[in-house]
């Protein structure tokens, strides 16, 4: 088939290249504008040596956009990790319409933050999903998904790259396939069930150290690596990665109980949080260091 990749990072790239292997030929590849340290994205530097055309576009809105599609004649759109709006008069215009991959199980975990709330709100199984693009935020019938375990001390990097990212390519890679042989089902999404979560910001991030245990680790988990959930430090914020939890037991909440090469030993609700690394600022440091630098004793309070 013809096709029109839509996409970024080396997820899309993957997929550029799964689809060639296929023998369908990829017309042109759309990925956002090179970001101000010029370094080019995995999908673009890929398309480039490839000799496939690229654009990039501030707003897939803009109507040359549209001119391009229509000027292209592709049999379908691929949508592979993509951030930018595609409005309407640009995903219907390819001969079979538009696909796009979703990191959770739709119609539940819709929105551009899937991950992190699957593993804030202590889901254990996640999965990928190609559905056929329509005019709503994650609504399309749905064509294929497949299922992916969260293990107990999964963050939201481990489980994309890890498991998600494979699993989401292959799945792309085979929802082409099944419309390229005219197999491909559009099952409606059950709208019963299905959630919708804002992007996690930092407003999403603040440790609450009264919450239990679990709620606390499934917050840290959901928050790693990005925004990274945070507590105060003498008022500024100590954002906390690679945490293990640590269950049972006496400790006082929000309190630096032991500090050693494993790392801070945070006393929780019904438990203990174990931060091996921290940032307070710009960059992630081991936390039996930043310790040390910051003069950082056990008793401290946080929060």
């Amino acid at each position: 088939m013809r096709l029109i990749l839509i996409g970024q990072a080396a997820f899309a790239e993957k997929v550029l290249d799964g689809l060639r292997a296929k023998g369908h030929e990829v017309l042109a590849v759309y990925c956002p504008p090179d970001p101000a340290s010029g370094k080019a994205d995995p999908v673009k530097a890929r398309a480039q040596a490839l000799g496939i055309a690229v654009r990039q576009h501030a707003s897939l809105k803009r109507p040359e956009v549209k001119q391009e599609f229509e000027d292209l004649n592709g049999d379908l759109a691929v949508l592979a990790y993509v951030t930018q709006i595609v409005p309407q008069s640009v995903f219907d215009l390819p001969r079979l319409g538009s696909i796009c991959f979703h990191p959770s199980l739709l119609p539940k975990y819709r929105g551009g933050s899937a991950i992190p709330w699957q593993l804030i709100k202590g889901e254990t199984v996640s999965g990928v999903t190609v559905f056929w693009v329509d005019p709503g935020i994650d609504t399309g019938p749905i064509l294929l998904q497949r299922s992916a375990a969260i293990d107990p001390d999964d963050t939201a990097g481990s489980l994309y790259f890890n498991k998600l990212f494979g699993l989401g390519v292959d799945t792309v890679i085979e929802s082409v396939e099944l419309i390229a042989t005219g197999k491909a089902p559009r099952l409606p999404q059950d709208e019963s069930a299905a959630s919708y979560d804002p992007l996690c910001r930092d407003e999403h991030a603040a440790i609450d150290w009264s919450q239990p245990i679990d709620v606390v680790y499934n917050q840290i988990r959901g928050c790693d690596p990005q925004p990274g959930a945070y507590t105060l430090l003498s008022g500024e914020k100590l954002r906390l990665f690679d945490c293990r939890a640590v269950r049972g037991g006496a400790h006082q909440v929000g309190t630096v109980e032991v500090i050693s090469a494993e790392g801070l030993l945070i006393g929780a609700n019904g438990g203990a949080i174990r931060a091996k690394r921290v940032r307070c600022g710009d960059k992630k440091v081991e936390a039996a260091v930043f310790a040390e630098e910051r003069g950082l004793r056990p008793g401290t309070q946080l929060g």
